[in-house]
Order: C-alpha cells, then structure tokens, then sequence
C-alpha cells in the first residue's frame, strides 16, 4: 500500500488530511514536527509527503532543503501545504524542490486529486515490449524505466516533477508548449499555483543539466520548446 506521511502541526487539519488520504485508500502517517519527520522518513521513507511549512523545531522549507540534498529522498514526491499563500512563499518552496503547492484553506478533495496525480507520474510504468526505455539526447540520456538521468555518464538527481517534465519535454521535441499545457499535462490537472510552477521547474532543470541552456528556448510570453536537436558543443 501506498505510504504518505504527512507532517502538520495543527491537529485538526491533520486529522482532516488523514482521513481523505485513508478513504482514498492511502497507509497515512501524521507528525506534527519537523525534527520527528526529518527521523521518521530516516527509518522509513514513504512514497509521498504534504508537508506544512510552519513547524516547530524545523520548518518545512528545511526538510524540504533535506530531502533534495540526500539521494535516497531526492525524488521523493513533496506536497508544501501551508497558510502562507504569497506567490514568494510558493517559489521559494518549488525553488527547493517541492513539486506542488497547496494554500491553506483548502479543498480535502483537491488534495487527494492532486496526491494521486503526483504518484501516478511518479510511478514509473514498466517498458512494454520493444519499447526503448532509453532516450538520448546530446550528452543526456534519460532511462524510463530506472528512472535515471544521466549527464556524461553521471547521475544527474531529478525531483519526481523535474524528471516528467523532462521527459514531457523529451516527447515533444521542436513543439511550441505553453505553461498551460505543461501545467495540464505534467501537474495533471488545471493547476491553480500559477504558471512560474513551470519557470521554476524549467530553471531548475537548466541549473541540473546545463546542456538544455541552450536547447531549451523561452518562447516569450507563452513558453517553451526544446530543440528537436541539441546544439553542436563549441570546440
């Protein structure tokens, strides 16, 4: 059964959360401290975590911070659930690699739509036959079905987000995409948080892999495309 661990410090939301996740069919975990879910996800790591930003002893831009800088939670699934609704808060925790964002007062039923589309795009399906589960481009090779990015042959670590939109982007090589579209297709829903989700995301995946510095073109005011080939490297 799916894991959620969901680290809130007000009982009732809390409660709340469990119990749509529960009903959903979700095995649910509730901290109400950061420094208890920064030792619970040590012991056990789930497969997706709605983390408050406002916690005591360590808030949830620091876990956050946490979870991307080890490898083994890298590409953990992490939904920023917090009263702060300032776009600056929210860039701040996709910046750190939160892959969703959701401003208290919220939607129980939203959250469990928005909870199962991150874990379908972040469950990788296995290769159907004669499927290539690798795709090559320039010096990056993306491997669907490990769920790998390699860079030169390096490991590159992508967030669960970062690694689809990538891959998105992958599939539609030469195509104009509007933010939009991007939020619709990746986010898998019409999502609400604004479209600097996705300029975060894109700047991010420049910062991760400099390659697309150049093949990832911003189209002005509407959005991007990645070259149907990467640019020849300068001698």
């Amino acid at each position: 059964m799916t894991r959620i661990l969901v680290v809130e410090d007000d009982p009732d939301i809390a409660a709340l959360v469990r119990r749509y996740l529960e009903k959903a069919g979700y095995s649910v975990n509730t901290l109400a401290s950061g420094r208890d879910a920064l030792s619970a996800i040590t012991a056990c790591r789930p497969d997706l975590i709605v983390l408050d930003l406002m916690l005591p002893h360590v808030d949830g831009l620091e876990i956050c911070r946490r979870l991307r800088a080890e490898s083994a939670t890298a590409a953990t699934p992490v939904i920023m659930l917090t009263a702060r609704a300032e776009e600056a808060e929210r860039i701040v925790g996709l910046e750190l690699g939160a892959d969703d964002y959701i401003a208290k007062p919220f939607s129980p039923n939203e959250l469990v739509a928005r909870v199962r589309a991150l874990l379908r795009r972040a469950t990788r399906e296995p290769a159907t036959s004669g499927t290539p589960t690798q795709v090559a481009y320039g010096s990056i090779v993306v491997d669907a079905e490990r769920h790998t990015v390699l860079l030169d042959g390096s490991l590159t670590t992508l967030t669960a987000k970062e690694f689809l939109l990538l891959t998105y982007l992958l599939s539609h090589r030469g195509r104009v995409l509007s933010r939009d579209t991007l939020l619709t297709d990746v986010w898998g829903y019409r999502y609400t948080g604004g479209t600097r989700t996705v300029d975060v995301h894109v700047r991010r995946l420049r910062e991760k892999l400099p390659p697309l510095g150049q093949a990832l073109v911003t189209v002005k005011q509407f959005g991007y495309k990645l070259l149907e080939h990467p640019p020849a490297s300068s001698p």
